[in-house]
């Protein structure tokens, strides 16, 4: 498990976590410099980080002694996230043999940090006229469920003890730079959504390969540079295989340049392993 001096790209979003039950979590993070993309607000590649960690509780509570692992997700834009914090409140939909699903919602919270007020605001339907959160992305996440064995070391991992549990943010150094510095992706030629990733700790997930939030923000680069002038507001991927050798490579093709908005198509490949296809994603801008 990852400490306090550690860096790595979740523990650098200052994420504290509620799991309010074992079919629900809020999660939150300040929407500070580190984490804020170029166009002020908080980014969807960052969005779909938030969701994925906050889905992943009461995904693995359902799974237990299993493992869980990101297959696809599928978040909408809704409205402007700009003030923060970033709060995130993810529910149990189905468990099943081989898939569990979980739907997301991400709120802004215009200043509220207490899970209790959080959780009344986003379950009385507060309206925005009362500075209560407002909705800024929707979305579904479906994790394929795998063996424990899967994430050596994390056998004590067990967040069904969590619950009724405030988890707050570690004490350590802010994280300085902003996240697409700190992930250290390469450009290998903008023009046609062409970048690289190596794997390293800073990325990794529990199962070895890169993180699916981190792939996300990679996905989210690549969509933008092919689109210059625009934000990357809607994104679906589908994470088809690991990383086995690195790095992580992009390519982007536009499938529509409209007047209010581009679509995206974004490939995602083991360039050490042959190209190997890890994921696929479809990206709105605007």
């Amino acid at each position: 498990m990852l400490g306090p001096d550690d860096r790595h790209f979740v523990i650098d979003m200052d994420v504290s976590a509620f799991l309010l039950s074992a079919t629900r979590s809020l999660v939150q993070a300040p929407l500070t410099d580190a984490v804020r993309s170029p166009g002020g607000g908080a980014s969807i590649g960052m969005l779909v980080t938030m969701v994925d960690l906050g889905a992943s509780d009461p995904a693995m509570v359902a799974c237990r002694p299993d493992w869980t692992a990101t297959q696809d997700v599928a978040l909408h834009g809704a409205g402007p996230l700009t003030e923060g914090p970033i709060v995130v409140d993810a529910q149990l939909l189905r468990v099943g043999s081989k898939v569990i699903v979980v739907a997301a919602r991400a709120y802004d919270g215009h200043g509220i940090e207490d899970f209790d007020a959080l959780r009344k605001a986003i379950d009385d339907g507060q309206p925005a006229s009362t500075c209560g959160p407002t909705l800024a992305a929707s979305g579904l996440l479906t994790f394929a469920r795998i063996p424990g064995s899967a994430a050596p070391g994390m056998e004590e991992y067990d967040p069904a003890s969590w619950i009724g549990e405030v988890r707050p943010r570690l004490e350590r150094t802010p994280a300085t730079g902003s996240m697409y510095e700190r992930l250290g992706a390469r450009t290998l030629d903008g023009a046609t959504g062409r970048f690289e990733l190596e794997r390293t700790p800073y990325v990794a997930n529990s199962i070895g390969t890169i993180n699916g939030g981190v792939l996300a923000v990679l996905v989210e680069v690549a969509a933008e540079a092919v689109s210059p002038g625009r934000v990357a507001t809607d994104v679906q991927i589908h994470f088809l295989s690991q990383l086995k050798v690195g790095p992580a490579q992009t390519r982007a093709d536009v499938l529509r340049h409209a007047g209010d908005h581009t679509v995206v198509s974004v490939e995602v490949v083991d360039a050490g392993n042959d190209d190997r296809l890890l994921a696929l994603a479809t990206v709105t801008l605007q």
